[in-house]
């Protein structure tokens, strides 16, 4: 379990007043799905296969909804290959095995392009509202599908109906944006390389669509492909808004072109070319099944701390919303005394609660004998708050060094009073 999927795990075991309090203040944007998870875990609270199941069913839709839109546009052939080559993509493996929303979403936007195609337009709006509810970059759906619905009366209702539907929570969260997503920055260089990538790929699958009776197909996979993440990369440039986990569903378009250009192949070579590609594609589905593909192991940093830690001990997270590691293992935190907290997270309504002042934290730290620090990698960039520094400035000048142990994304240090460490 890496921190987002803490982040999902803690937020769903709270009552529903009190998930009803952060979301007003917090994370609106994944409310929907929180409750989700809520419902499961009062059904079953069986930890992690709890919190990854809905994402397995989700990809597994997904995968599905590929099928049943290629069967559509390039008949059963490709139908088998499309749906095969989605769930091969290894992002889409990544997220199938990610307590968060984005396999669900996909899952909502294919069914909706399915729904679109066959132009049960009621049923479009609401499966489509469904995953914008889920996470609302799901919207963007809405600029792919425009080419393929080909200006449809019932296409317009149902794309006004989809964006008042979406109003009040695009309002909500517009409001806590900028606490939400400070962390990000404009697109990296990285990021438009490999959508130039991908757009290279998908124009090139689609290149001659007309000639093999696709054009229909490549009406709904280029947009769906390329459209969503383009724009989401262009807003960004203004308001950094863009990850590319947040349009996942794009995957989509690449693996109807794949589906349906192979089932179309004459000759053995495209299914040369396949077969190797396998080789790489097993290799990164086998990394994605390990810690090291996520950015921290909340569950070691757990263990760590319960090896290291005496009753009484205080701890100290550095900074302070490194608190999710210990959040989501609550008998390895409540032996500890968080001697930074004010408010925690749930009397607060906020993810990761509230810590006192500066000279409160310095003098709490005084008066403990050892302090169990949970910080970041070597090398992370560090918090220039007044409260990141005391702690820092209070470690350095009143405590020595007694044990340092390093776990994916995270270290884990042991601090005693001059003479404390035996």
């Amino acid at each position: 379990m890496w921190r987002d999927e803490s982040t999902t795990w803690q937020v769903a075991h709270r009552p529903l007043a009190a998930l009803a309090g952060l979301l007003a203040r917090v994370d609106a944007v994944h409310g929907l799905y929180y409750l989700l998870m809520h419902a499961v875990f009062a059904l079953w609270d069986g930890g992690l296969w709890a919190l990854r199941l809905p994402s397995v069913a989700g990809a597994a839709l997904a995968a599905a909804g590929v099928a049943a839109v290629a069967h559509r546009l390039a008949g059963e052939r490709a139908a088998l290959l499309a749906g095969t080559a989605y769930a091969l993509l290894p992002p889409v493996q990544a997220y199938a095995q990610e307590g968060r929303s984005y396999a669900l979403v996909t899952a909502a936007v294919v069914w909706a392009t399915h729904l679109m195609l066959r132009e049960r337009w009621a049923a479009y709006a609401a499966v489509l509202l469904l995953g914008c509810w889920l996470h609302e970059f799901a919207v963007l759906a809405l600029f792919a599908h425009a080419p393929a619905a080909r200006r449809s009366p019932g296409w317009r209702w149902s794309a006004a109906a989809v964006v008042a539907g979406l109003a009040p929570l695009a309002l909500l969260s517009a409001g806590q944006a900028r606490a939400q997503l400070g962390w990000l920055g404009r697109p990296s260089w990285q990021d438009w390389a490999a959508y130039g990538v991908l757009a290279a790929v998908v124009l090139l699958l689609a290149r001659g669509a007309a000639e093999r009776d696709l054009a229909d197909l490549a009406r709904v996979a280029v947009p769906l492909a390329l459209l969503p993440p383009g724009l989401l990369m262009t807003v960004s440039l203004v308001h950094p808004w863009y990850v590319d986990r947040y349009v996942l569903y794009a995957l989509v378009g690449p693996a109807l072109l794949v589906g349906a250009r192979l089932a179309r192949a004459r000759g053995w070579w495209p299914w040369l070319l396949a077969a190797v590609l396998l080789v790489p594609l097993g290799w990164w589905s086998a990394w994605l099944r390990t810690p090291e593909s996520r950015k921290d192991d909340v569950l070691a940093v757990a263990a760590a701390v319960r090896e290291r830690a005496r009753p009484g001990d205080a701890v100290l997270f550095m900074p302070s919303r490194r608190r999710e590691w210990l959040l989501s293992s609550p008998t390895a935190y409540a032996g500890l005394r968080d001697v930074a907290l004010d408010r925690s997270p749930a009397a607060s309504n906020t993810l990761h609660g509230t810590e006192l002042p500066p000279e409160r934290i310095r003098t709490a730290l005084l008066d403990s004998p050892r302090v169990i620090a949970l910080l970041d990698p070597q090398g992370q960039p560090l918090d220039p708050y007044p409260t990141e520094a005391a702690k820092r400035e209070a470690l350095a000048t009143t405590f020595e060094r007694c044990s340092l142990t390093t776990v994916r994304g995270a270290r884990v240090v042991v601090y005693a009073r001059p003479g404390g460490c035996d």
